[in-house]
């Protein structure tokens, strides 16, 4: 019968750097396309590619899933005991989300477009909503990476 925790030592480190990184840009892409498909559907994807200037939703699909991945692998990296369970790789990674809802969605994104900072709005709710997926997502797949690679070992 298969556990729901793997088991950790001390000596390696949790689970060794590069799985987590591996990991955590997965989810991050994954959860970056969930909450892509969120923001295309709202019309979002083009405010996001004006952080670079353009208008584009191919830009702003491209910015988006750079910027999923990067924080994915952030999170892989941060994560050293999270993704030893379900529960806590999608606790953990739904406060991530949120976090970045903060730092990014609410700080530096609006600062870049020379919009107010920390504006909660409808929107704003929208996007803490698909923060939270996109973290749930990233947690998920995560922690499904993580266990794949544990089976190989």
């Amino acid at each position: 019968m298969a556990t729901s925790t793997l088991t950790i030592t001390e000596t390696d480190n949790s689970v060794d750097v590069s799985r987590r990184v591996v990991a955590g840009a997965a989810g991050g892409l994954v959860g970056g396309v969930v909450f892509g498909m969120m923001m295309q559907v709202m019309d979002m994807i083009p405010m996001v590619a004006m952080m670079v200037g353009s208008e584009s939703i191919v830009v702003g699909w491209g910015l988006h899933l750079a910027i999923s991945v990067a924080l994915g692998v952030g999170f892989g990296l941060v994560s050293v005991r999270g993704l030893d369970s379900w529960g806590r790789g999608i606790g953990m990674g739904v406060g991530y989300g949120v976090a970045w809802w903060v730092m990014g969605a609410l700080l530096l994104m609006p600062a870049k477009l020379g919009m107010p900072v920390f504006m909660l709005n409808t929107m704003a709710w929208q996007s803490l909503m698909g923060h939270m997926i996109f973290g749930a997502v990233l947690g998920v797949v995560a922690v499904a990476v993580i266990r794949k690679g544990a089976d190989r070992a």
